[in-house]
C-alpha cells in the first residue's frame, strides 16, 4: 500500500469516527428533549404512586435482569420493607442547565428500618470524557450509616471505599492516565483489595453499588477533553490532517498500564450498567413492572386456591 493510500485510509477512518460521534450527538440531544417533554408526566406519576402502598418495592421485585442479578435476598428484605420512593433526574440540564443530559442522579428514599439510619440515599453519575478518549459515568461513593456492623450488608467494603475516596481527594493533581501500582497501595487500599478478592464477586450486596466510582476523570479534564475533541472534529471537517500519535508513545503507555487493573479497587464493577438499568428501564417502565407484580400476586392466589380445592376434593372422596 502506497503512502497516499495509507493517508486516504486514515482520513476515511477519521471521517467514519466523526460520523459516529455525530450520531452520538443526535442521541444525546434526543435525551435532552425527551427529559423536557416527559417532566410533567413523571410529576403526575409521582403524585399517583404516593397513594399506592409498596409501589416501588413491588417494582424492584420485578426488576429487569441487569439489575435483579445484583439484588441479594438480604437486599430484597430491605427494599420490600423500607423502600418508599425512587426518583431519577438529569441534574445537569435542570432549571435551564446546559450540561450533559447523560449525567443522572438516582435517589432512593426509605422509611424506618433495622439496617441503616439514612432516609435518603442519592447517587450522582457524571458523564465524562478523558483526555485519552475513554468515556463513561463517574461517581463518588455514598456512605451509608449502618445501625451496627452486623447490619452492614456490604461487610465493611462500602466504609472502606469511602475512606479510600476521602484520602484520594487529598492528593493533588491525580492523573487519570496513571494507574496506581499495587505496591504503592495505602493500608486502606490493601485492606479493600483483600475484602474484594475474598468475596470472589466484587459486591456482596446491591448496596455496594453506592460505592461505585468508575473512571478517574475530573470535571476539568473532561471539559478540556470535550473542547479538544470539538476542535479536532472541526479541523478534520475543514480538511486539516490530524497529527498522528507516535506508535512508540502508544506502546510505552500500554506497557505502563499492562499489568494494572483499573477496577481492582472497585467494589461494584458493573455500577454504570446498574445505573443505566435503573434510569433507562426501571424508572421509565415502572408502571409496567408494577402491573407485572400485581399479575404475579393474582396468579399466586389462584394457584393457592386451586391447591385448596384439590385438597378438599381429595378429602371428600376419601
Amino acid at each position: 500500500m502506497s503512502m497516499d493510500e495509507v493517508d486516504q485510509a486514515i482520513a476515511t477512518y477519521e471521517e467514519l469516527m466523526d460520523l459516529d460521534r455525530d450520531f452520538e450527538d443526535v442521541e444525546t440531544e434526543i435525551i435532552r428533549q425527551q427529559v423536557a417533554l416527559t417532566k410533567s408526566l413523571y410529576e403526575r406519576r409521582a403524585k399517583l404512586v404516593e397513594k399506592i402502598p409498596n409501589f416501588w418495592a413491588l417494582v424492584f421485585e420485578q426488576a429487569p435482569p441487569e439489575l435483579d442479578q445484583y439484588i441479594q435476598p438480604s437486599d430484597s428484605a430491605v427494599l420490600l420493607s423500607a423502600l418508599t420512593s425512587v426518583s431519577v433526574s438529569h441534574f445537569e440540564i435542570e432549571n435551564g442547565g446546559q450540561g450533559d443530559p447523560r449525567s443522572i442522579s438516582i435517589k432512593l428514599e426509605f422509611g424506618e428500618n433495622e439496617w441503616f439510619e439514612d432516609k435518603v440515599l442519592e447517587k450522582k453519575f457524571y458523564y465524562r470524557l478523558s483526555k485519552d478518549g475513554d468515556e463513561g459515568l463517574v461517581s463518588e461513593p455514598v456512605p451509608i450509616k449502618w445501625k451496627s456492623p452486623d447490619k452492614d450488608l456490604t461487610q465493611g467494603m462500602l466504609d472502606l471505599v469511602v475512606k479510600v475516596w476521602e484520602n484520594d481527594k487529598k492528593q493533588p493533581n491525580t492523573d487519570s492516565t496513571k494507574l496506581k501500582k499495587e505496591k504503592d497501595y495505602t493500608p486502606d487500599e490493601k485492606a479493600l483489595k483483600e475484602k474484594i478478592e475474598a468475596t470472589g464477586l466484587g459486591a456482596v450486596s446491591f448496596f455496594g453499588w453506592f460505592g461505585y466510582r468508575g473512571l478517574n476523570i475530573s470535571a476539568e479534564e473532561s471539559r478540556l477533553a470535550v473542547e479538544e475533541e470539538k476542535k479536532k472534529r472541526a479541523d478534520r471537517a475543514a480538511g486539516k490532517v490530524p497529527e498522528l500519535k507516535l506508535a512508540e508513545e502508544e506502546h510505552d503507555h500500554e506497557e505502563d498500564d499492562d499489568d494494572e487493573d483499573p477496577l481492582s479497587l472497585e467494589i461494584f464493577p458493573d455500577g454504570e450498567e446498574v445505573a443505566l438499568a435503573i434510569s433507562d428501564d426501571l424508572w421509565v417502565n415502572a408502571i409496567k413492572y408494577f402491573s407485572q407484580a400485581q399479575e404475579a400476586d393474582i396468579s399466586e392466589v389462584d394457584f393457592e386456591d386451586d391447591e385448596d380445592e384439590e385438597m378438599a376434593d381429595g378429602e371428600a372422596q376419601s
